[in-house]
C-alpha cells in the first residue's frame, strides 16, 4: 500500500530525518492512504493534477511562505498580490483554463495567501445574475484582467438581511441612468475584500427605485477607481476598514457612494430589467437575486470553510505522536498524547467531522451542478431545497469547524498558542465564515422555514395535498418513525439502520415540537411573526440537528459506494459510527426526552463510542495523511510530515524580528531604569 509522497522542504537548515515517533505510526497501514486521497479528491486525475500545481507552487520561490507570521498587514497584503499576480503569469504560460482546477489548487497550497479572491466572487455573480450580453461583455474584462473587481453587499448597518440594505439605486429615465447613493452612514458598504485598496470596479447590491416604486435588492455593476492612475473616481468615497482578527492580506473596504451614475445596460438582468422608459420587468421569482450568495456558499464549504478543520487535524493529530507527556504504566517511558482516552475525545469526533464534512459538500455540490443549470434555464423548482441546504449546511459546517479547530489547538497545549503552529491562524480564519455570507443563527431559520414548511405539506389530508413528492432532502418527514430504539448492547449502535433510524425520529420530532409551538401560539391570538420570534431558540435547534442528519446520511451513502473497497470502507466506517455517537452523546438529551432511548441504552451508546476511539487511533496519523496537505500548505512548525516539531519550532522562533533587530526599548527605558537603580 502506498503513502502520500512528501514533496516539500521549508528550507530548514537542520537535518531532516523522520521523527520516530511519527514514522513508527505509518509502518502498518490497514488501508491504501493514495487510495483514499484520490476518493477524497474526486478522482486520480484530480489528484495528479493538484500535485503537478503543488509542485510548481512550492518549488518557485516567489511563492515562499517563509516568515509570514512576521508580516505586518501591509506586507501580508502585497504578497497576496504579488502571488496572485506571479499565478496568472504562470497559468498563462502553461495554458490553464481560468474555469479549470489549478486556481483552487494553488489558492489550497498557498493556505489562502493570495489577493483578487473576489474577483471570482463577481465572476460567479455575473454568470448567476448577467444577462449573456453582461457576461460576454464583463466576463472577458474579468478574465483578461482588464478590471479588478470586488462583490460589495454587506453595510455598515446591514449584512445578511438583504431587504434591509440602504443603498440605493434610483433610476433617471431622462438619462437612462441609475444614481447610486449611500443615503446614510449605515449604508456604507463594510467588509467587501479587495476593495480597501485594490478593486477598479464593485458589483454592488442596492435597492432599486424606478418609477417612484421600490422593487427590492439588485445587483449594479459600478467603477469605482479610475483605469488610468487608480484614484477614487468623483463621487465615490473608498478605503480599507482597518486591522481584524484574520484575513490580513486581504484588504476589506468601504465604500461611499454620493449620486454616482452609471448606464442602465450595468444593472445585471438575468432576472429582472428596467426598461428605457423606467418600466420594470421581473423575469425570475422574487428570490432569484440571492442565487448569486447560493453559488458562493457552496463554493466556500469545500474551498475555504472545510480545509481549516481538515489541516487543524492534521497538525493536531501529528503534534499528538510526537509529543510525550506522564506515563500510562510507571514503568514505562512517558507516553504519546495520543494514547490518553481524552486526547482522542479531543480529537477523533473533529477527524470524523472532517471527513462526514467533505462527503455532505461533495455531495451538495453535485445536486447544486444540477439545480443550477435547470435555475439557469428558468426552472425555479429546485431553488427553495437548494438555498435551504446551502444556507443549513454552511450555517452547521462554519460553526463545527469553528468549534473544531479551536478544540485542536487547545489540544496542542502551550504550543497551539503560538502562531508558527499555524493554529492560531487558522481559527480566527475560520471564525470570520460563520458571519460572512449570512450570519449563521439567520441561515439555520431559514432552513427552520424550509423544514416548516415541508412539514405542514405532509400532514396534509391526502386528498389536499399534491402529487408531488417531498425534497429529496425532507423525505424522513412522510417515512414511518421508529418509536423505540430496538438496541440490546453495546454493538447495536455500531449499525447505520439503527442510528439513522435513531437521528430520524429525533430531528422529526424537534420539528414537529416547534410547528407545534408555533401553532400554540397562533391559536392563542399571536400574531405569526411574534409567534415565529417566539420560537426561534427551537427551530434553531431543529435545523442543526436536520443538518446533523443529512450530513450522516451523506456518509453513509459513500460508505455504500465502497463495498468493494473493504480496508478503506472499514476505517471509513468507524469515522461514521463516532460521527452518529458523537451527536447522540453531546444531544443525548433529545434522544431520552420522549423515551426513544432508555438510560441503559444510553449507557450502550456511550460503551460503542468509546471503544471505537482505540481503533481509530491506530489510523489516525494515515487518516490525516490522506488529506495530502503540503507542508507549505500547512506552514506549520508543529504540524509537518517529518514530524520534527521542536527543531522547526525552535529555528523558526530565531527568525523573529524581535530576536534579529535588537531591543530598542533597552536604549530608551530599561538602560536608564538599570542605571537608576545603580545610584
Amino acid at each position: 500500500m502506498s503513502s502520500p509522497v512528501h514533496r516539500v522542504s521549508l528550507g530548514d537548515t537542520w537535518s531532516r530525518q523522520m521523527n520516530p515517533d511519527i514514522e513508527s505510526e505509518r509502518c502498518k497501514q490497514s488501508f491504501d492512504v493514495e487510495r483514499l486521497t484520490n476518493i477524497l479528491d474526486r478522482g486520480a486525475q484530480n489528484t495528479a493534477i493538484r500535485r503537478k500545481v503543488e509542485s510548481i507552487i512550492c518549488s518557485d520561490p516567489e511563492f515562499s511562505l517563509k516568515d509570514i507570521y512576521f508580516m505586518s498587514q501591509n506586507e501580508r497584503y502585497e504578497k497576496a498580490i504579488r502571488h496572485k499576480v506571479h499565478f496568472l503569469m504562470i497559468a498563462q504560460r502553461l495554458g490553464w483554463s481560468n474555469d479549470g482546477p489549478e486556481l483552487h489548487y494553488a489558492y489550497r497550497t498557498l493556505a489562502g495567501n493570495m489577493g483578487l479572491t473576489l474577483h471570482s466572487v463577481f465572476q460567479k455573480a455575473l454568470g448567476s445574475l448577467g444577462s449573456e450580453e453582461q457576461i460576454a461583455k464583463w466576463g472577458k474584462l474579468c478574465e483578461e484582467f482588464q478590471i479588478i473587481t470586488a462583490y460589495a453587499q454587506t453595510e455598515l448597518g446591514h449584512g445578511t438581511y438583504l431587504q434591509g440594505l440602504e443603498t440605493e439605486a434610483t433610476y433617471d429615465a431622462a438619462t437612462q441612468e441609475f444614481v447610486m447613493h449611500s443615503p446614510t452612514l449605515t449604508a456604507i458598504k463594510w467588509w467587501p475584500g479587495d476593495l480597501g485598496l485594490t478593486a477598479t470596479h464593485a458589483l454592488v447590491l442596492a435597492q432599486l427605485i424606478c418609477s417612484g416604486a421600490r422593487q427590492g435588492m439588485h445587483a449594479f455593476i459600478v467603477p469605482i477607481r479610475s483605469l488610468q492612475d487608480h484614484t477614487p473616481l468623483p463621487g465615490i468615497t473608498v478605503g480599507d476598514i482597518g486591522p481584524r482578527m484574520s484575513f490580513e492580506h486581504s484588504d476589506n473596504g468601504f465604500l461611499q457612494l454620493d449620486h454616482v451614475r452609471i448606464p442602465r445596460e450595468n444593472m445585471l438582468s438575468r432576472f429582472a430589467e428596467v426598461l428605457p422608459d423606467g418600466t420594470y420587468i421581473r423575469l425570475g421569482t422574487a428570490q432569484s437575486n440571492y442565487l448569486s450568495m447560493v453559488v458562493v456558499r457552496v463554493g466556500l464549504l469545500l474551498e475555504e470553510i472545510l480545509p481549516q478543520l481538515q489541516k487543524a487535524c492534521v497538525i493536531a493529530t501529528r503534534y499528538s505522536v510526537i509529543r510525550r507527556q506522564s506515563r500510562i504504566q510507571p514503568s514505562e517511558p512517558e507516553a504519546k498524547v495520543l494514547d490518553y482516552q481524552t486526547q482522542q475525545q479531543k480529537l477523533f469526533p473533529q477527524l470524523a467531522m472532517a471527513y462526514a464534512f467533505h462527503f455532505r459538500a461533495v455531495t451538495l455540490l453535485e445536486f447544486f451542478q444540477h439545480a443550477y443549470s435547470a435555475i439557469l434555464d428558468g426552472d425555479f423548482s429546485l431553488l427553495p431545497e437548494l438555498h435551504a441546504l446551502s444556507s443549513g449546511l454552511k450555517a452547521l459546517v462554519s460553526e463545527y469547524c469553528t468549534e473544531g479547530a479551536e478544540v485542536c489547538r487547545r489540544a496542542c497545549g502551550g504550543h497551539g498558542f503560538s502562531k508558527l503552529s499555524g493554529l492560531p491562524s487558522l481559527v480566527t480564519r475560520v471564525t470570520a465564515s460563520c458571519t460572512y455570507e449570512g450570519e449563521n443563527t439567520v441561515l439555520y431559520l431559514q432552513m427552520a422555514r424550509f423544514l416548516v414548511n415541508n412539514h405542514l405539506q405532509a400532514q396534509m389530508s391526502p386528498d389536499t395535498t399534491s402529487t408531488r413528492s417531498p425534497p429529496q432532502s425532507v423525505t424522513y418527514l412522510t417515512a414511518p418513525v421508529l418509536a423505540r430504539c430496538p438496541a440490546q448492547q453495546a454493538a447495536d449502535f455500531l449499525c447505520p439502520e439503527l442510528y439513522t433510524a435513531a437521528w430520524a425520529h429525533m430531528v422529526a420530532r424537534l420539528i414537529k415540537d416547534s410547528v407545534h409551538h408555533l401553532q400554540t401560539l397562533t391559536q392563542s391570538g399571536v400574531d405569526r411573526h411574534t409567534a415565529w420570534n417566539q420560537t426561534t431558540v427551537l427551530l434553531v435547534q431543529a435545523a442543526k440537528a436536520h443538518c446533523y442528519y443529512v450530513i450522516l446520511q451523506s456518509f453513509i451513502q459513500t460508505l455504500e459506494k465502497l463495498e468493494d473497497e473493504p480496508e478503506i470502507r472499514q476505517v471509513l466506517k468507524r469515522l461514521c459510527d463516532l460521527y452518529a455517537l458523537h451527536g447522540m452523546l453531546t444531544n443525548m438529551g433529545d434522544f431520552l426526552h420522549d423515551g426513544f432511548l432508555s438510560g441503559a441504552q444510553a449507557d450502550m451508546a456511550r460503551a460503542a463510542y468509546l471503544n471505537l476511539l482505540p481503533l481509530i487511533r491506530k489510523d489516525a496519523i494515515l487518516l490525516t495523511d490522506a488529506f495530502d496537505f503540503t507542508d507549505h500548505c500547512l506552514y506549520s512548525a508543529l504540524g509537518c510530515y517529518d514530524g520534527n516539531a521542536y527543531e522547526r519550532l525552535f529555528e523558526w522562533a530565531q527568525r523573529s524580528p524581535i530576536n534579529t533587530k535588537g531591543n530598542s526599548a533597552y536604549e530608551k527605558y530599561l538602560r536608564p531604569l538599570l542605571q537608576r537603580a545603580k545610584l
